[in-house]
């Protein structure tokens, strides 16, 4: 059966700036908004808008707005009928010119709470019912690589982008041109994220909707782990499961080493090995203790210096499918042959994990 992302979990990858956009099945509480970008050296000054409707003469509930100006800050504001409101003033800048960037708007009670580079920065507090959230404005002297709606799970979970999970250059929200987020895709009424069913799709259903063939996205996201990172795996493998990892490769990188082992036997299932300097990914297995053939045919390296990368990993019944930035990268075939006794994953080497999700 084919693989259909559940609704609302097509990240757009990137879009070209100014950028204007609809968020598909809305904003609510426990939904956050992930950006991945950079910032120019001559940056002055940029912008991101969560509007209330689809034009640029919408109500704007919040107007994020970092200004390089001599007297670095950055202004909240909201604005309705035309009428900017209050503004609020942060006189500290959390983005460094020149420099990647990532950044999470999370929809809470209170309001949209700010995160930059993995610290909290401001929390802007709604004026307007975030209901009423459709689209998403950025422009100005920022360039984005990926834009993900993700979460609105049960209690305000975080969900987890499942993203491109077979869509082989999965951008735009299943159809939608530039879309944010693939409305319908599932074929569920309501067409956001969970749209109507209990427990949503983010906070811990487990196996996803009783009698439904969607992975479950059950358990929290783990965010920013120290590497080397060693972990059980929830459950273990199992046909369909799927584990997303985004991070960055830092300057200077020269090996990456991502593992699925099975506990107890120390055996690597599957050994992903991305080498940077060489500008390979070498595939293989160490079975009693001893490594197997390699693999290394690949069409494109996305793993350079510098650069975020968000990858994700799916189990099936022959083998495991690897996407990274939307793009198919390569299959694996299993080499063990009860690859449901892997339960650890394992990642070393040269680089920094902003999120793993199982």
């Amino acid at each position: 059966m084919a693989f259909v992302a559940p609704p609302g979990y097509q990240p757009i990858y990137g879009p070209r700036i100014p950028y204007l956009g609809p968020i598909y099945g809305g904003l609510r509480q426990g939904v956050s908004i992930y950006l991945q970008g950079s910032i120019s050296e001559d940056i002055t000054r940029f912008f991101i808008n969560l509007l209330c409707g689809e034009s640029e003469s919408s109500d704007i509930a919040l107007h994020f707005n970092p200004r390089f100006d001599g007297w670095d800050k950055v202004v909240f504001n909201s604005c309705q009928n035309g009428c900017w409101e209050s503004e609020e003033k942060i006189r500290s800048m959390p983005f460094c010119k020149g420099q990647t960037f990532e950044m999470v708007i999370m929809v809470t009670a209170q309001g949209y709470q700010i995160k930059v580079n993995g610290n909290d920065f401001h929390t802007f507090h709604h004026r307007i019912p975030v209901e009423r959230v459709c689209a998403m404005q950025i422009a100005g002297d920022v360039s984005i690589q990926t834009i993900n709606v993700i979460g609105g799970g049960m209690g305000g979970g975080m969900g987890g982008g499942m993203g491109q999970g077979g869509y082989p250059g999965g951008c735009t929200g299943g159809g939608y041109p530039g879309g944010m987020g693939g409305g319908m895709e599932g074929g569920y009424p309501g067409g956001g994220m969970g749209g109507g069913y209990p427990g949503g799709m983010g906070g811990g259903m487990g196996g996803g909707y009783p009698g439904s063939h969607l992975p479950g996205m059950g358990g929290q996201p783990v965010y920013n782990p120290p590497v080397p990172y060693s972990n059980m795996i929830p459950g273990g493998m199992s046909p369909k499961k799927t584990i997303i990892i985004r991070g960055m490769v830092p300057y200077g990188a020269d090996r990456i080493s991502i593992n699925f082992m099975v506990g107890r036997s120390r055996d690597i299932a599957f050994h992903m090995n991305p080498r940077v300097r060489e500008g390979i990914v070498v595939r293989n297995s160490m079975i009693g203790g001893s490594w197997g053939q390699e693999e290394r045919e690949l069409i494109m390296n996305p793993f350079i210096e510098g650069q975020y990368f968000d990858m994700s990993i799916r189990c099936g019944n022959q083998r495991f499918k690897v996407f990274v930035n939307g793009q198919h990268l390569f299959d694996f075939f299993h080499r063990l042959h009860s690859f449901s006794e892997i339960d650890m994953l394992e990642i070393e080497g040269d680089v920094q994990i902003s999120y793993i999700h199982f």
